[in-house]
This record gives C-alpha cells, sequence and structure tokens, in this order.
C-alpha cells in the first residue's frame, strides 16, 4: 500500500511539473507572438523606421516560431492529447517559410507575402496560446474560445496564401542562382535542386491544406456546437 502510494503521489508530482511547464509554454508563446504582432502595425505606423519588415521582426519570428516544435514533443510525449502527426504537419510549413525561405534567401523578405503571413500567424497564434494558457488554468471565457474557433476562418486563407507567396519568390532567386542545389558531376554522385524541392513543397498545399482546413470546421462545429448547447 505504501509502495502505490509513493508511486500515486510521484504522478501526481509529475503531472503538476507538466502542468506549470505547459502554463509557461504557452504563456511565453503568447506574450511572445504579441510582440510580434506589435512590432508588424509598428512598422507600418512608423513610417520613418530605417529597418525592413523582416529585419523588424527577424529575431522575433525566428525565435517563437521555431519554439513552436516543442508542440510536436509535447503530442508525442502525451504531454497533451493533439495528434503528433497533424501536429507536426501543421508546424512543418511554417518552419520551413522562416528557416528554409525568409532565413536562406533575399526576395521573400520584400514579398507581400510576408506581411499576410506574419498578420495571419501573429493573431492567430496569440488566440491559440492564450486559450491553451487559460485552459490550463480552468477560466477559458468564451469570446476567447469563439475567436479561437472563428477567426481561422479568414486568418488561415490569409497565412497560407502568405506562405506560398513567399516560397515562390524564394523559388524564384534559388532558381536564378541555383542556390543550395547540387549538379552532377560531382564526387559522390548526387544531384539536387532547391528549387525543385520548394516546387515540391508547394503543390504539398494542395491536399494538405483542404484537409487541415475541414478539420478545424469540424473541430469549430463540436466546440462551438456543445458550448451553445450548454447556454440555451
Amino acid at each position: 500500500m505504501a509502495n502505490k502510494n509513493v508511486k500515486s503521489n510521484e504522478a501526481k508530482g509529475q503531472s503538476k511539473a507538466v502542468e506549470i511547464y505547459l502554463i509557461a509554454y504557452n504563456a511565453i508563446q503568447t506574450l511572445g507572438w504579441s510582440y510580434l504582432l506589435y512590432q508588424l502595425i509598428s512598422f507600418y505606423l512608423l513610417s520613418n523606421t530605417t529597418k525592413s519588415l523582416y529585419n523588424t521582426v527577424k529575431c522575433t519570428v525566428i525565435i517563437f516560431q521555431n519554439a513552436a516544435v516543442l508542440e510536436v514533443v509535447h503530442a508525442a510525449m502525451g504531454m497533451v492529447k493533439s495528434n503528433p502527426v497533424l501536429t507536426a504537419f501543421q508546424v512543418a510549413s511554417r518552419v520551413i517559410v522562416v528557416c528554409g525561405v525568409l532565413m536562406a534567401t533575399e526576395a521573400p523578405r520584400e514579398s507581400i507575402g510576408l506581411t499576410c503571413a506574419l498578420t495571419a500567424w501573429s493573431i492567430t497564434e496569440i488566440i491559440r496560446y492564450a486559450t491553451y494558457t487559460l485552459n490550463l488554468l480552468n477560466i477559458v471565457p468564451y469570446v476567447l474560445k469563439w475567436l479561437r474557433y472563428t477567426l481561422f476562418i479568414g486568418l488561415y486563407p490569409l497565412g497560407v496564401t502568405g506562405e506560398l507567396l513567399c516560397i515562390y519568390a524564394s523559388q524564384r532567386e534559388v532558381g536564378d542562382n541555383q542556390l543550395y542545389s547540387v549538379k552532377m558531376p560531382n564526387a559522390y554522385n548526387f544531384i539536387f535542386s532547391y528549387q525543385h524541392l520548394l516546387w515540391f513543397i508547394m503543390l504539398l498545399y494542395i491536399p494538405l491544406f483542404p484537409q487541415l482546413y475541414l478539420h478545424m470546421l469540424s473541430q469549430r462545429r463540436k466546440v462551438l456546437g456543445a458550448t451553445s448547447k450548454k447556454h440555451t
């Protein structure tokens, strides 16, 4: 009996530690994306700035977007109930845009796609991470839940459009300059075209975007439908 009590206490301690960690993670992400939205708004309001939009938000978007990779780890370890494969797909597209496109090439930094993507990402993530944080504290207001499962209807397509415009701008630069590509002949008998990889990534949006979008619509019906029934 004593051993069972010890194990139970250890499990409770581990569960509490995970909960505290998740609260901290989501709260920090909420603040990070809030700061990025502030930077984005300030950039367009303060026309006297000498920095480009990318240079204004570069550090913030690199840190907080790449930190989202931890969400795949959380799902894989069972710390949250999310599907790790679905989570990986959702996170991967943005990480690729940040690390494989914006950090790697110049052209997308001047594209309108960057503004579209940052606007959609920041608003979506502020609401999402704030919802996660307050949900762990059991104090999610209905208005925040409604925003989480409603604004994506417009923000998701805006974000995807921005991502595709950035990738398109990048692939043109990559193709013109043959960046990060390996041609034959070479010592390893290996050929690689980064431009072709970017084309492939763009094509993946065709089957994946509708699936993820329909999944979110399904979640909206479940969550808001159940909530509306409780209020009636």
